[in-house]
C-alpha cells in the first residue's frame, strides 16, 4: 500500500528499512525521504515504523543460551 504519495513510498519499503537495521522513524525518514514534502503521510508512516520495530523486538530473544 502506498503511504507517501508524494515520494511513492510503500508500507513494505518502510518495514524493510526497519528489518535492515533502522531503529527509529527518523532513520527511516532519512533513508526514504518519507513525510518530508506535504506531511500528510507522517502519522501513518510513524505508526507503520513503530509497529515493525515492536514486532522486531518481540521476535528477538532477551537472552542467549550459553553452550
Amino acid at each position: 500500500m502506498y503511504v507517501c504519495l508524494c515520494k511513492g513510498i510503500t508500507d513494505s519499503q518502510l518495514k524493510e528499512a526497519v528489518r535492515s537495521g533502522a531503529s527509529s522513524f527518523k532513520e527511516v525518514s532519512k533513508q526514504y525521504d518519507v513525510a518530508t514534502q506535504c506531511g500528510k503521510c507522517a502519522l501513518m508512516a510513524r505508526d507503520i515504523v513503530r509497529e515493525e520495530i515492536n514486532a522486531q523486538s518481540d521476535s528477538s530473544p532477551l537472552y542467549y543460551e550459553a553452550v
